[in-house]
């Protein structure tokens, strides 16, 4: 089957019949699936997300076809997730299947429809409801399944840029539920510790690694203030202007604390023991044990919040934790917008 590109060109797709019904002729081919002497077919395309780490790869796409007397009509069927939230570009109640795909699905249909004929397409994804537990669905509000996305028809490999777009929406939804200040936070353990402090789990935006790119997305989106939250051996790299936090793209998280140990006049052997530490726990154990105390981890909080007040170009407040999720340091301004956060009606 060979489908229309949004960008040009074309795409030679496999798929195949997997359901149809009982007539007197012959099984549509792939090329006539609309042919009006057979009221309904289903056919099946299987997701191949190439090198792309992608949770939906493999996954059986189905496309139910149902004749009509005009127009193409698009549904979301079985383990297509159903938006639940403001803030996507989707209204409320719809099928999560984005407007390209969309445009693509009508563009291909369009191609061998018979004139002055329609139909009614159902999309399923048998196994979506299960996978979408693996996604940010559940927290876009996306609810049932997963969404049907893309820009391109085409899944570019390893794409770091994909997986870094794929976080933008949070943040549309966060503005749409009305927070105006929000949390930005790593990952799972800092949005649990942020669910037991009472925060709404609506105002709080996982970034992974992405620290610059999610602060970029708040200044272009019109986001008042942010919060940082997460481990200091993480978040502790922006001290050094880091906004990728991963070790393999940037690490330095020790000499960064070692330099801020001498500059607050730490005794040389504390300095030489953070350099020889082998996590950002031993050196949260090393300063903790010593007269700096927990005012040290306030002091870098208070230089992570300027750097990435910079790139905001807005209020930052920075809360460094340790692996329980329990606070180590906060910035000036970070008791503060934690309690915006936390009485806002959202």
């Amino acid at each position: 089957m060979e489908i229309p590109l949004p960008q040009g060109g074309r795409l030679c797709v496999p798929a195949a019949v997997v359901a149809a019904p009982a007539t007197t002729g012959a099984l549509p081919s792939q090329a006539d699936v609309v042919d009006t002497t057979v009221p309904a077919v289903t056919c099946q395309v299987d997701k191949d997300g190439g090198d792309d780490p992608d949770v939906t790869h493999g996954l059986a796409i189905q496309v139910t076809a149902v004749m009509a007397d005009q127009e193409i009509h698009i549904a979301g069927g079985r383990g297509v997730g159903i938006v639940t939230r403001e803030g996507l570009a989707l209204p409320v109640g719809e099928a999560a299947i984005n407007p390209v795909p969309r445009a693509m699905i009508r563009a291909a249909v369009a191609e061998v429809l018979p004139p002055n004929r329609g139909v009614h397409l159902t999309v399923e994804v048998p196994e979506g409801k299960e996978v979408s537990q693996r996604t940010l669905n559940p927290r876009l509000g996306i609810m049932g399944g997963i969404s049907i996305l893309g820009t391109t028809g085409i899944v570019e490999p390893m794409s770091e840029e994909a997986f870094k777009h794929s976080l933008e929406p949070q943040v549309d939804v966060a503005l749409a539920a009305g927070y105006r200040t929000l949390i930005l936070t790593p990952g799972r353990m800092g949005q649990r510790a942020l669910k037991e402090r009472g925060i709404p789990e609506a105002a709080v935006v996982l970034m992974s690694n992405f620290v610059g790119h999610l602060l970029d997305t708040c200044r272009q989106k019109g986001v008042g203030a942010v919060l940082l939250w997460g481990h200091l051996g993480k978040l502790v790299k922006l001290c050094g202007g880091i906004f990728h936090t991963h070790s393999a793209v940037a690490d330095g998280r020790r000499e960064i604390i070692a330099v801020h140990a001498a500059l607050q006049g730490l005794p040389l052997e504390l300095v030489r023991s953070i350099m020889e530490a082998n996590t950002a726990e031993e050196t949260i154990a090393l300063i903790q044990a010593s007269p700096a105390g927990p005012g040290f981890f306030d002091y870098l909080a208070e230089i992570a919040a300027g750097k990435a007040a910079e790139r905001l170009q807005g209020n930052v407040g920075v809360v460094f934790t340790n692996l329980k999720g329990e606070p180590l340091g906060w910035s000036q301004q970070a008791r503060n917008l934690a309690a915006q956060i936390t009485t806002a009606t959202g």
